[in-house]
């Protein structure tokens, strides 16, 4: 394998261990191969194309009714100010690695005019307790179920329902953060349904474990969800057609969904392996869905060279990026799809004797 940063070594590796694959064209036409091409595009939010995989999905999720968006950011916002008016309230409350936090340039305070109040420390999941200690009663309360920044931690599912009743108790609307809602399922062993009756709103992904194209769901009551399509059009997410990821999705869905399972018990494995290396540990350390993070105490350039050089050595690719860690040390987001089941045991356990060994002599020099 020839020189390169990081992310060429990854791109180019004999068995990359992250994901489904490249997100090229072909995630497009791998799908559209299974429609005629006399189907009816969707036009400005209507049409038989987006309809009736809202409605399949308000079933999955076991909502009234659910609305397709372009786009996540735009969603969640969308969720959050309309249990604001609703409520009579500018208080929202979610952690404070919370997407809405710290990927959308402060999108939900400029728009919205919204004031969230960050629970629980940048270390853990929300829990009761963090409810209770408010100071004021917000609108809404957002959980985000894996907590993605902090290695897709979860509460247990008792906490969860507890948090769900105290905010039922009091009036307060509890919104689900869920773009990665059906890889935490096998955790806790609970389908869709369950999980989200303890939600007054729901949104989730169709491209990150599901692996669509682009664009989200926003289910919830009927009135929540003719009230999001109002503000959608607002946002210009309307666009004129946006079948192309709706089809992506749906089949994908179909695709991923019944693999859900199999992903959680490989990243248990793949944990496994990290955590009798050298030098590194995962958080959590047993996974509680299909990602975790992956930490060391060496400088990013040191953990760096060691997977550089092991990725060489065996074509296994561990990651294709490297962050720093605040206070020092380095980690890395592991996500399991299609592909880890394409990597030979032989090969993946020599690809860990590789890295621990290069660990163990990056930290003797």
């Amino acid at each position: 394998m020839t020189n390169g940063s990081l992310s060429e070594i990854y791109a180019k590796a004999a068995y990359p261990l992250l994901g489904h694959g490249k997100r090229n064209v072909q995630v497009l036409k791998e799908a559209l191969e299974q429609y005629e091409g006399e189907l009816d595009s969707d036009m400005y939010g209507s049409g038989k194309v987006i309809e009736s995989f809202q409605v399949k999905m308000a079933d999955i999720l076991g909502k009234e009714a659910a609305v397709f968006f372009p786009s996540g950011t735009m969603a969640q916002q969308i969720a959050l100010r309309i249990w604001s008016d609703d409520q009579g309230s500018k208080k929202v409350a979610y952690h404070p690695t919370s997407h809405l936090e710290i990927h959308e340039q402060d999108g939900l305070k400029e728009l919205h005019h919204l004031e969230p109040t960050l629970l629980a420390d940048r270390t853990r999941p929300v829990l009761l307790q963090d409810l209770r200690e408010m100071e004021e009663t917000p609108a809404c309360v957002l959980l985000e179920l894996p907590q993605r920044e902090i290695g897709g931690q979860l509460p247990e599912y008792a906490e969860l329902e507890a948090m769900s009743a105290f905010c039922r108790e009091r009036g307060i609307k509890l919104h689900l953060d869920g773009a990665r809602l059906f890889e935490v399922l096998p955790y806790y062993g609970k389908t869709a349904q369950e999980v989200c009756a303890l939600f007054d709103s729901v949104y989730i992904s169709v491209y990150k474990g599901i692996g669509g194209v682009a664009g989200a769901i926003l289910a919830g009551d009927v009135g929540f969800a003719e009230q999001s399509k109002i503000w959608k059009r607002r946002h210009g997410g309307d666009l004129i057609s946006l079948y192309p990821y709706i089809l992506a999705a749906d089949y994908y869905m179909e695709k991923r969904l019944p693999l859900m399972g199999r992903y959680y018990e490989e990243a248990k494995e793949l944990a496994a392996y990290y955590n009798g290396c050298h030098a590194l540990k995962t958080i959590p350390r047993v996974p509680v869905s299909n990602m975790f993070h992956v930490h060391s105490d060496l400088d990013k350039e040191q953990l760096e060279a060691a997977i550089l050089e092991a990725t060489r050595e065996t074509g296994v690719g561990f990651a294709s990026s490297i962050r720093e860690r605040e206070g020092g040390g380095c980690y890395y987001e592991v996500s399991i799809g299609d592909r880890y089941a394409e990597v030979p045991q032989n090969a993946l356990q020599q690809a860990f004797q590789a890295l621990g060994r290069k660990l163990r002599h990056t930290a003797e020099l």
